[in-house]
């Protein structure tokens, strides 16, 4: 695996490093007693648990499996406490999961999990939560290493396939998924909307980028003319990385998390970033970059990314510092990446 890919393995709570993992704990999760437990499997689905576990992946939202009665399987998935101090990007995430997961369902044909219940009444939790079947398979980043480099093709032809087919979801307004004061009509809108979004967080919690915040601006600005090109808002995930894929015997057997879903260019989705860009992918998702205009649109969606890692350590305040490092390494690789274009 490449080295850079393998470092940013951002959604999987642990970064690896030479000899093994490290874990690493934010500070958005929201955790539950087995009595809050108790009482929100009876309210909803009208059984008891039998047994439960925390899940540990996963940076913002927390999520617990969990054994019911009778038999079935479960997650629970509960959004930050409404007093966590979240990035402007991380508004109402949990809102944008449940109702891209209903809308990817509908497909028939991407395989996600059913949602069985959604709760934003804080009435019985301190924080919105969800409940969804228990999908089999382990993550991908977990076992890629093992599979040979045919194998992965195949995996990641699979994977372009299910991207394209979520990309196939259109939408009225660019932009966050929820929240029509959060949308735009046209995408160089949304997404400069998102990028100085992005940049307000990073300037308001004292985050050192290595340049001047305004001159970011501009040089973002100055370029943004090639996201005219982009006409029709699609359903992106934007986090379809390597652990928000769960494979069992070398297949695809659920794609999960989609809190960071957008309404934008499907260009921005992660296989096509500078982490990945396979050529399974591609020959799944039957799109490469090609033209001037989409290789301009893609260093400034790998900006946004790269701005995103960075910044968001500190509102999170992970405890570890090579991580925080890399973060720092690659978000300037990333600038000059950038003002190379």
């Amino acid at each position: 695996m490449n080295e850079k890919r393998k470092a940013f393995s951002k959604r999987a709570n642990h970064i690896p490093i030479t000899g093994g993992f490290v874990e690493m704990e934010s500070t958005y999760k929201t955790r539950l007693s087995k009595e809050q437990l108790d009482q929100i499997i009876k309210h909803h689905l009208a059984v008891t648990i039998q047994d439960y576990e925390e899940m540990i992946d996963g940076w913002a939202n927390h999520a617990y499996k969990i054994l019911l009665d009778d038999g079935r399987k479960v997650v629970l998935k509960i959004a930050p406490a409404a007093t966590t101090n979240l990035m402007r990007c991380e508004q109402d995430l949990m809102t944008a999961e449940v109702e891209a997961l209903q809308l990817v369902a509908e497909l028939k044909d991407v395989p996600v999990p059913l949602v069985l219940a959604y709760d934003a009444s804080l009435l019985m939790a301190p924080a919105q939560y969800f409940i969804m079947e228990f999908m089999p398979g382990v993550p991908y980043n977990q076992v890629k290493a093992q599979f040979t480099a045919e194998t992965q093709e195949a995996v990641e032809r699979q994977l372009g396939w299910y991207n394209q087919r979520i990309n196939q979801i259109k939408g009225e307004r660019f932009g966050y998924f929820s929240g029509k004061d959060r949308q735009r009509a046209t995408w160089r809108e949304a997404f400069l909307m998102l990028m100085h979004d992005m940049l307000a967080d990073g300037e308001e919690a004292g985050v050192d980028i290595g340049m001047d915040y305004n001159e970011l601006r501009r040089l973002i600005d100055e370029r943004s003319d090639a996201l005219d090109e982009v006409a029709e808002p699609a359903l992106i995930s934007w986090d379809l990385w390597d652990g928000n894929v769960l494979v069992k015997d070398e297949q695809i057997t659920a794609i999960i998390d989609f809190e960071r879903s957008l309404w934008g260019d499907p260009l921005m989705e992660h296989y096509f970033s500078h982490f990945n860009y396979t050529p399974g992918f591609l020959k799944g998702y039957g799109r490469e970059v090609e033209t001037e205009n989409e290789r301009k649109r893609r260093s400034l969606y790998d900006l946004y990314f790269d701005l995103a890692l960075r910044i968001e350590c500190d509102y999170r305040q992970y405890d570890n510092k090579e991580h925080i490092e890399s973060t720092m390494v690659n978000l300037q690789e990333g600038i000059e990446r950038f003002r190379k274009m």
